[in-house]
């Protein structure tokens, strides 16, 4: 009823005409946005006032402070009366321009999202830190790398403390400091002023050209090496650690070999996994890993996870099997990865980083 109060407030018109503090025989619209505010508040609701134009949550708050008291039968009517309102609301769309692009975001190519975003920059009711606070550590970085100490302090300000920490936390040491202090400064900036460095950020960050690949090179990487044979990928792995260390390690926290299923995979998940990948192909991985030092670990965890019986039934199958030729095993053992990427991709598992 709350979210909803607040579109009847905004789209209504319930704030059009200012009335004395006296509640008569009629209610003005004006005062009976307040009555419905008040009730909603003290019955505990939590309201997005700040959500509304500015001129509105003045207007509502100066109308709240004429008022004293209003009768039950003033109440009642008020009450059913915006009730009555609600009922008859079929459909609502978002306000503005922002609302939209956050419904429709997601359907839109990059380009599209893009040109939107620099449009919804020069509204001039738009909060552009709603946006900039949404975004993550790696987006935001590279402003707080280039832009001035003061613009930062600002941003950080802005930020959820747990994000401004992460960003901290990868801003080189002398500048990190003199970020920290410069957020001691701040305390006398003029609420406009904030507005207006939100929308140069925002508009910095809307103009950053349109990749061509969204998942990071070394991501990327890491997906092309998991569904290598095991030979190829631990040449190419060392060849990666010589040329560039760095990199190396990252495209190691992507790479999701059979052996690390184990240490990324979560207990609960893995009746999902399994139930999409052919039992033969489960019993042909089961008996390739079975002696191998670093794959049958993951196997054993496997069947652990399982319920007692399907896991003898996959012992049985893999025993039965015997000796596994290598390109057979590898085969069996990359559909299996293939799955947990296919769930992990569609969000219906979360793989855990060795960090976590």
């Amino acid at each position: 009823m709350a979210i909803n109060a607040q579109a009847s407030l905004s789209n209504t018109g319930a704030l059009a005409s200012p009335r004395g503090s006296a509640i008569g025989e009629t209610v003005s619209p004006r005062e009976k946005a307040a009555i419905i505010v008040r009730l909603l508040l003290s019955e505990g609701a939590s309201l997005d006032l700040a959500s509304l134009p500015e001129d509105l949550q003045t207007a509502l708050t100066q109308q709240m402070g004429q008022m004293r008291r209003v009768s039950n039968h003033t109440l009642q009517s008020v009450v059913r009366e915006f009730l009555a309102e609600l009922e008859g609301l079929g459909l609502s769309f978002p306000n503005g321009l922002p609302g939209a692009l956050s419904l429709m975001e997601r359907h839109l190519s990059d380009g599209a999202t893009g040109r939107l975003r620099r449009l919804s920059a020069h509204h001039s009711g738009d909060d552009p830190w709603q946006r900039i606070t949404s975004l993550p550590a790696e987006v935001l970085l590279p402003v707080l790398l280039e832009e001035g100490v003061e613009v930062c302090a600002v941003i950080l300000s802005k930020l959820p403390a747990a994000l401004a920490a992460e960003l901290l936390s990868k801003v080189p040491g002398e500048r990190a400091r003199h970020l920290a202090y410069a957020v001691s400064l701040t305390g006398d900036i003029a609420p406009e002023a904030v507005r207006r460095i939100g929308l140069s950020v925002a508009e910095q960050l809307d103009n950053r050209p349109i990749k061509a690949f969204k998942a990071r090179p070394g991501e990327r990487v890491g997906a092309i090496l998991t569904s290598a044979p095991a030979a190829l990928r631990d040449s190419l792995m060392k060849g990666l650690q010589e040329e560039d260390a760095q990199f190396a390690e990252t495209v190691e926290k992507w790479l999701l070999p059979f052996e690390h299923i184990r240490t990324k995979l979560g207990p609960r998940d893995v009746p999902a996994v399994v139930r999409l990948v052919d039992q033969a192909d489960l019993a042909i991985a089961l008996a390739y890993a079975r002696g191998q030092p670093k794959l049958e670990p993951s196997a054993e965890f496997i069947l652990t996870c399982l319920p007692q019986r399907m896991a003898q039934t996959l012992r049985e199958e893999a025993s039965f099997r015997g000796k596994v030729k290598s390109k057979e095993g590898e085969q069996a053992l990359g559909k299996i990865v293939a799955v947990i990427r296919q769930l992990e991709t569609s969000g219906e598992i979360t793989l855990q980083q060795p960090d976590d």
